[in-house]
């Protein structure tokens, strides 16, 4: 069965880091761009960041640079998301995807082959 599997969320103060894993299973994911989505209540889900297969390019949305960084361990078969300076805007369900891809690139749309369930990010004093 093709998986994605969250985690690493949960409750931290405004400031501070977490660091989210995806990892997956039931396929590898040498040839998938992975993206990072996220949806705050009421509000639509958004791009955050993406890593091309091979990690060369990555791509974040403008409210994010230079606070999060996005890597792949493909030998793990995990991507991960460094999330620093968190904000109470950051705050939503942090979904991760994977898309099938002959490129080295990746792009912040919401054609995703397969979807994680999510993990809950809450930041609040």
């Amino acid at each position: 069965q093709l998986q994605l599997v969250e985690s690493g969320g949960g409750l931290v103060q405004p400031g501070g880091s977490l660091r989210l894993s995806c990892a997956a299973s039931g396929f590898t994911l040498d040839y998938h761009a992975i993206g990072w989505f996220r949806q705050a209540p009421g509000k639509e889900r958004e791009g955050v960041s993406c890593i091309s297969m091979s990690g060369v390019t990555t791509n974040f949305v403008d409210s994010v640079k230079g606070r999060f960084t996005i890597s792949r361990d493909n030998a793990k078969n995990t991507v991960y998301l460094q999330m620093n300076s968190l904000k109470p805007e950051d705050g939503a369900v942090y979904y991760c995807a994977a898309k099938r891809t002959i490129k080295d690139m990746c792009i912040l749309d919401p054609l995703y082959d397969y979807w994680g369930p999510g993990t809950q990010v809450s930041v609040s004093s």
